[in-house]
């Protein structure tokens, strides 16, 4: 489990960091489930630019999981309930932090009046997500390249 943390919505000025921190561990940990396509197509999303204007226009929300003043792991919520990225360094795995995050936007949710999240799937992340209470709603698909599967998570009775 994690000690010494903290989680808080990122802003644009924790943005470099926070696409450094995904490309690294997408590059290590998803990659090599992806076509050169996938690969090309998920880095094509990650631009700053193009994260900056949906923080901005409040279609995403990044939250950020920090020890001391090092980000150790992130995730990314847009609307209307979907989780759309969650990456936390290696060298921080397994110590709670993606659970941490995930906690941390279905609080959000909830708290907004939502009944269930979403999220598309990486097949390294199928069996965490599973662990915390998503279930899959359909098989693996592939878009652009890009191997995911569909999951959701109902908020009812959560927290």
């Amino acid at each position: 489990m994690i000690s010494t943390h903290n989680i808080r919505k990122l802003n644009i000025a924790d943005l470099p960091e926070a696409i450094e921190l995904v490309w690294k561990v997408f590059v290590e940990f998803e990659a090599p489930d992806f076509s050169d396509e996938g690969i090309k197509e998920f880095k094509s999303g990650l631009g700053f630019p193009e994260m900056q204007e949906k923080l901005q226009k409040c279609e995403w929300i990044f939250w950020g999981c920090f020890m001391g003043n090092q980000l150790v792991g992130m995730a990314a919520t847009r609307q209307p309930c979907h989780i759309s990225l969650l990456f936390v360094d290696k060298d921080f795995h397994k110590q709670g932090i993606a659970k941490a995050l995930i906690k941390t936007a279905l609080k959000s949710y909830k708290e907004a009046g939502h009944n269930a999240v979403t999220v598309n799937s990486s097949p390294y992340a199928v069996e965490i997500y599973k662990r915390m209470g998503f279930e899959a709603t359909d098989t693996e698909q592939v878009i652009k390249g890009m191997r995911f599967t569909p999951m959701t998570k109902e908020l009812k009775g959560y927290g």
